[in-house]
């Protein structure tokens, strides 16, 4: 690493990537592909959950950075005292990495957490936001501009804008979509992507985080600390010890799919299969599912089965009985 000693003022603080996106968005596949390609550079990563049982650490990557999970909390909100503790016990490391990788859950207002690295004069000594990214659903963002207020704010707040999934619409409702994205910020750099697939440095060490242009937009940014969320939306989450049935899963979550999609934001999982030796993930977003094997269950660990379900109307006790049905007896 460079000697800081040297280096122009502020140079020794820490940067910060701020990493948000609307539930589904692309937002873990993004991280993943930082933190595998070979860019000589090592992050800390923090992960905010929506939900009481954590699945999005096990869809991260194994790496050699630090990863942090905080579950059962929106960052803007509960666990904004532990984002500040976690960066100031990164601060005694500081040597071992070059930057910090904040990912919110998909529900989060990106602007309380921007304000952290303002507002607490620990934080601010030692870290600086260097850019807040915004992954956006191509698909399905006119239809989270309508019902979800937070889609709107991620992408006003955003410096980077990461327009996902192009693959999935048409070139004209892609152009619409850019329309909708231009006429809330009209500032960022957006990026079309497939995959969430670009070089990283369009997205890492930007230094696009403009406070002023935040303040000309929110003028009470850094001392307003109140914010809504969408209280229709909530999280159901379930885990069983015995193995599950692929073909029993297949069929009851294809089947929950195509009849509760339009209710299901966001459905994630970390699988044991019977009779395989290797985690299953899967992930949806409404009734478009993909899953794939993520590498071997190691030999400590449980091999306990976890689903989350993020979304409106959901049916506890209906998820609980589907899920738990796909087990071997």
């Amino acid at each position: 690493m460079a000697n800081t000693e040297t280096e122009a003022p502020g140079a020794s603080q820490v940067p910060v990537t701020v990493l948000t996106g609307y539930l589904g968005a692309g937002k873990t596949t993004l991280l993943n592909r930082i933190l595998t390609e070979q860019h000589g550079r090592k992050y800390a990563v923090v992960i905010n959950e929506f939900g009481e049982l954590g699945v999005d650490n096990d869809l991260v990557v194994d790496t050699d950075e630090e990863v942090f999970e905080m579950n059962n909390g929106c960052i803007c909100c509960t666990v904004r005292g532990d984002l500040i503790r976690i960066v100031g016990g990164l601060m005694k490391r500081r040597d071992k990495f070059d930057g910090i990788i904040i990912e919110t859950t998909g529900l989060a207002n990106p602007a309380p957490v921007a304000q952290t690295f303002f507002v607490d004069e620990n934080v601010r000594s030692k870290a600086k936001l260097d850019a807040i990214v915004t992954v956006v659903d191509a698909k399905h963002l006119p239809q989270r501009l309508e019902d979800s207020h937070e889609a709107a704010d991620q992408i006003a707040f955003a410096d980077v804008i990461i327009l996902n999934k192009t693959d999935l619409v048409t070139s004209e409702e892609l152009a619409a979509v850019e329309n909708k994205i231009r006429a809330i910020n009209r500032f960022a750099v957006i990026h079309r992507t497939e995959r969430a697939a670009l070089p990283i440095e369009q997205v890492l060490d930007r230094g696009a985080f403009d406070l002023k242009r935040v303040l000309a937009m929110a003028p009470n940014f850094l001392d307003n600390d109140e914010h809504e969320h969408n209280d229709e939306v909530t999280s159901v989450s379930f885990e069983v010890e015995n193995s599950i049935d692929p073909e029993k899963f297949n069929a009851w979550i294809g089947a929950l799919l195509q009849e509760d999609g339009p209710n299901l934001l966001r459905t994630k999982g970390i699988l044991s299969y019977a009779n395989d030796d290797r985690r299953f993930a899967f992930q949806a977003v409404h009734m478009i599912a993909d899953g794939d094997f993520i590498g071997p269950w190691k030999a400590d660990e449980p091999r306990i089965s976890r689903i989350v379900f993020i979304g409106r109307n959901l049916n506890r006790p209906r998820l609980r009985r589907g899920f738990e049905g796909c087990a071997v007896a």
